[in-house]
């Protein structure tokens, strides 16, 4: 599968932005494709999210390992139980003069091999689009920086 890396400057706060991502149960508000998202086990930094994605008729459900860095914004998930071979995925959120450089990594791929080939079809749209609903929603949060 594609791996997908990028950084983006965004007119927030780190905090802001490091808050906002590490909010799993509210991706389905906004999240394209995130239908449903539940913590089901919960530790000091680290906790167990359930995330149901779909499209039309597709749907399926994974588990990930999120552990968090609130003391420097970084956020980091595995994959542990669904339909993957593997996810991997970290966001970390950097003071950059007075807004947020987002690093954002994401490398997976599907145990179905016509998922796996559908998905490298619309990877890069996919990633886009997902990383863009993070922004509108800080957007939509903490509305429109006055640096923009």
């Amino acid at each position: 599968m594609p791996v997908h890396t990028e950084k983006r400057i965004v007119y927030y706060l780190p905090e802001q932005m490091y808050l906002l991502v590490a909010d799993v149960e509210a991706y389905p508000d906004f999240l394209p494709w995130c239908v449903d998202a539940r913590i089901n086990k919960r530790y000091e930094n680290i906790f167990f999210a359930d995330l149901m994605v779909g499209y039309k008729l597709f749907r399926e459900k994974f588990t990930s390992k999120v552990k968090i860095y609130p003391q420097v914004n970084r956020i980091e998930v595995t994959y542990t139980d669904g339909p993957f071979l593997y996810l991997k995925n970290h966001w970390a959120f950097l003071k950059y003069e007075d807004h947020c450089l987002i690093d954002f990594y994401l490398d997976f791929e599907f145990k179905n091999i016509i998922i796996q080939r559908m998905m490298r079809l619309f990877f890069n749209e996919v990633v886009c689009r997902m990383v863009q609903a993070f922004e509108d929603r800080a957007k939509s949060l903490y509305g429109t920086s006055k640096n923009c």
